[in-house]
């Protein structure tokens, strides 16, 4: 890629530094898009050795351009986003990536279609990590910044994404256990409404 063009992605790339999530940070101010795909990122990396077969340099890939389509839309949070929103972003971002040179331009293409259809490893990976860490940051930011339905929807939300893994499944467990503390509920309870889920994937080789 040559100066003059990345540096026009990168422009728009930046756009992410001021598009806000519907997360709050600890701090009390809301996230980025740019911060919540830094993360999962990082949780990529540092998750890499618990999938050996898988090609981890491909979700890393996924993680950072995961999102880029809402630097022309903005944000929507998953319980309100429609049909139409993902289909104005799927254009818009479509339409962008074919202005990119090669080999960016069909590698990017062939990463969205992975992502889109979720039916390889490193696919499910990424997605699992993708709602993982908008349910760390909830359970990391204050209660008064929850929307109502978040109340119920934090503690069930992701359980048949990672399902695939027993390792995420824990992982998702350990992050449903915060959950129960920062509501002061017992956890119990909560578990046995997820079905069987978390017990199948956790009694998988």
């Amino acid at each position: 890629m040559d100066s003059e063009k990345l540096l026009e992605t990168l422009h728009i790339a930046e756009k992410l530094k001021d598009a806000t999530r519907h997360c709050y940070t600890s701090g009390g101010r809301q996230e980025s898009v740019a911060e919540h795909s830094w993360r999962i990122s990082l949780m990529a990396y540092l998750v890499s050795d618990e999938f050996p077969e898988a090609d981890m340099n491909k979700v890393l890939r996924m993680c950072l351009i995961h999102d880029l389509g809402e630097a022309f839309t903005g944000d929507i949070p998953t319980f309100l986003k429609t049909a139409a929103d993902e289909q104005r972003e799927d254009d818009l971002l479509s339409v962008w990536v074919a202005g990119l040179p090669s080999p960016y331009r069909e590698e990017m293409a062939a990463l969205y279609q992975e992502m889109k259809e979720r039916k390889t490893q490193e696919a499910q990976i990424f997605k699992a990590l993708d709602s993982l860490e908008a349910l760390i940051q909830h359970n990391e930011s204050d209660l008064s910044t929850w929307s109502e339905n978040e109340y119920e929807l934090n503690k069930h939300y992701a359980d048949d994404k990672v399902a695939f893994s027993s390792f995420l499944t824990e992982l998702r467990e350990a992050i449903r256990q915060d959950t129960c503390s920062k509501l002061s509920i017992d956890c119990s309870s909560v578990r046995q409404q997820t079905g069987g889920a978390f017990l199948r994937a956790a009694s998988s080789p």
